[in-house]
């Protein structure tokens, strides 16, 4: 198969779909790979890196496009990647149709099949999305952390404390890889943290970082409380291919002290706070009633070395999968497939 990796458009998008490593995986099973020049540039690879490993560079998006037949790619296609794309391609990579229905009507209007990172499912795990999920919930924290700090409009405090100080409250509404890894660097750093979640094992596995971690079923009035005197809220719902439910509402926020902050991490799937609207790393705040909120929809794109290469360890064996044919009997594939032939094909987004 002939696979095409252009260069990421989103604002400070640094993020490369295969890193040398991965694409040279494909190469060795007899696949032609093109990369569009520099594309991996932000994420510590050169063309050279690639040409070394057999991957073809391009000078254009348009080459790019023009003789793969599998797209791979981080982030959803924006306008530019959307004029490029075909009836014939298939294309994997995150997508997050739920919130997006503009561009969920793109890609049926142009008729290709979209498999999606974040749904491709194995029993009941979604092992494309917990690599960016972990990285995410930690940035939240370091981002949240540093928001907090007076001249960035904060409350001025250290979040772990000092003696004779207090120490700073987190509340991490879900207990999934993205709120467990910020419970993880909440926790580490000191914090008092309070975690929400349905599951009992992950309330135990929560209470385990240590014992300045408790974690609560997500009633609403104790959600309510803990955000009311939260230092930093982290939104972290997921429900596989559906938009975020509101879990946080307006009035919760509202209560909160000015110079908190609020971070997002469901912002890709609409957002689990009332609050939020997306942003992009050129612009990564704003402020509603004092409170700021840091809701970039792509996070792991501020360290995208790192990025790149947990994911590309994450889809390399599925990419191959896709490239060998008969992928469709792949049943984890086949329910990552969003879009077909110019249908909504997934059930939570028929929802």
């Amino acid at each position: 198969m002939r696979i095409g990796i252009p260069r990421e458009l989103k604002p400070l998008e640094g993020r490369v779909g295969l890193i040398p490593a991965a694409a040279a995986e494909l190469v060795r099973h007899g696949h032609q790979v093109f990369i569009e020049h520099q594309a991996g540039v932000k994420s510590g690879y050169g063309d050279e890196h690639y040409r070394s490993v057999g991957v073809e560079v391009l000078g254009l998006a348009a080459d790019v496009y023009g003789k793969a037949e599998m797209i791979v790619k981080v982030k959803e296609p924006i306008e530019a990647d959307l004029k490029l794309l075909r009836k014939e391609h298939l294309l994997f990579c995150y997508l997050h149709l739920a919130a997006l229905p503009e561009l969920t009507e793109a890609l049926k209007k142009i008729g290709l099949t979209a498999v999606a990172f974040e749904t491709v499912e194995v029993d009941g795990r979604t092992p494309l999305l917990a690599p960016m999920s972990d990285i995410a919930g930690r940035l939240a924290i370091q981002v949240g952390t540093h928001l907090l700090h007076q001249p960035q409009g904060g409350k001025g405090i250290l979040l772990g404390g000092v003696p004779a100080a207090k120490r700073g409250r987190v509340v991490i509404v879900g207990a999934g890889v993205a709120g467990g890894a910020s419970a993880t660097v909440a926790a580490g750093m000191g914090a008092e943290v309070t975690v929400f979640d349905i599951s009992r094992d992950r309330m135990e596995h929560m209470r385990g970082l240590g014992p300045n971690v408790t974690a609560l079923y997500p009633h609403k009035a104790d959600i309510a409380e803990a955000v009311r005197i939260a230092d930093i809220v982290v939104g972290a719902v997921l429900i596989t291919g559906e938009k975020a439910p509101h879990v946080v509402s307006a009035e919760m926020v509202k209560s909160m002290q000015p110079g908190s902050v609020v971070a997002d991490i469901s912002v890709d799937q609409g957002g689990c706070v009332e609050t939020t609207k997306p942003t992009t790393w050129d612009k990564p705040t704003y402020v509603w009633e004092g409170v700021t909120h840091f809701t970039v929809t792509n996070m792991p794109g501020a360290v995208p070395r790192t990025s790149s290469q947990a994911l590309s360890a994450a889809i390399t064996p599925y990419a191959l999968r896709l490239a060998a044919g008969s992928w469709r009997d792949d049943e984890p594939l086949r329910k990552g497939i969003n879009v077909e032939a110019g249908n909504v094909v997934h059930p939570a987004l028929l929802k």
